[in-house]
């Protein structure tokens, strides 16, 4: 298995390496050590490096970003990849997230219910920016998905959902208001609905982007790897969200261990983002 230097996961991911170094030193990670003292980072380490980045991004306090890591580090059994679950912030919160489940490491209090819709959340939203909702009675399917837009900009999901639909009463074929549904009924767990309606977007419009990377988020999120990884070749394609979907595609690579797949798409991802790198 490839071992990265600080030099490298500096480069990969964009961080300093004495916030590297530190991190390391902190004693979540688990890197190896050349005879002269260098550290060695295996591909575990880099995704825990990577959500440790992007509790930085987000603003949490050094001492919770310390506590959430160290928690999510203990609490991880054994054979549980790293790369199998996904951290995210919602609200004041950091929440830990797997196929099944998720939970709060700080406080270990699994919740039953949580929104995907995190300031790093993996499924891609679809919006505009909505007017206010038109005066007269709605009669078609785009005044309708405006509404439901408005709705969502003031977190009423439930009304939002209900406007979703009656655009597609009006007008089944329309792509936009499917996936902003399915994007709801995925955060609200309804995971198959989700999947079935991204399905249906896609057989009104096969190469929509956006609908082919949720439904890769979908698959995965139901345990459905291997269909998540071939739903994210083909949204690779079709360059959506291209250094999310190469980042994707080299965790369940990795997961699936085939680590030549997931260091190919770990180098596309590291190129992609060099360009977004202030």
């Amino acid at each position: 298995m490839k071992a990265y230097s600080t030099h490298e996961v500096a480069e990969l991911l964009d961080m300093r390496p004495a916030r590297i170094r530190a991190l390391a030193r902190a004693g979540f990670l688990h890197p190896q050590r050349t005879p002269t003292g260098r550290y060695l980072f295996s591909f575990q380490d880099l995704v825990l490096l990577r959500t440790a980045k992007g509790l930085d991004e987000a603003k949490v306090a050094p001492r919770r970003l310390w506590s959430a890591l160290k928690a999510i580090a203990q609490q991880l059994p054994p054979d549980r990849p790293l790369s199998a679950v996904r951290v995210q912030i919602e609200d004041d919160r950091v929440l830990v997230r797997d196929d099944k489940s998720a939970w709060e490491p700080e406080t270990r209090q699994r919740l039953l219910d949580f929104s995907l819709e995190s300031r790093s959340g993996k499924v891609a939203p679809l919006r505009r920016r909505a007017p206010e909702p038109p005066t007269r009675a709605m009669e078609t399917a785009e005044e309708w998905f405006e509404i439901g837009l408005e709705h969502e900009n003031r977190g009423a999901s439930a009304e939002a959902e209900a406007a979703y639909r009656r655009a597609l009463q009006a007008s089944p074929e329309h792509v936009a208001a499917r996936i902003n549904l399915g994007r709801l009924r995925h955060s609200a767990g309804a995971l198959a609905e989700a999947e079935r309606l991204y399905r249906e977007a896609l057989a009104y419009d096969p190469e929509h982007p956006i609908a082919r990377f949720n439904l890769g988020v979908v698959l995965e999120d139901q345990g459905y790897t291997r269909a998540a990884i071939e739903t994210y070749e083909e949204a690779a394609k079709l360059e959506a969200h291209p250094a999310d979907v190469h980042y994707n595609l080299a965790r369940l690579y990795e997961q699936i261990g085939d680590l030549r797949a997931a260091l190919r798409h770990l180098a596309r991802f590291k190129a992609l983002t060099r360009h977004t790198r202030k």
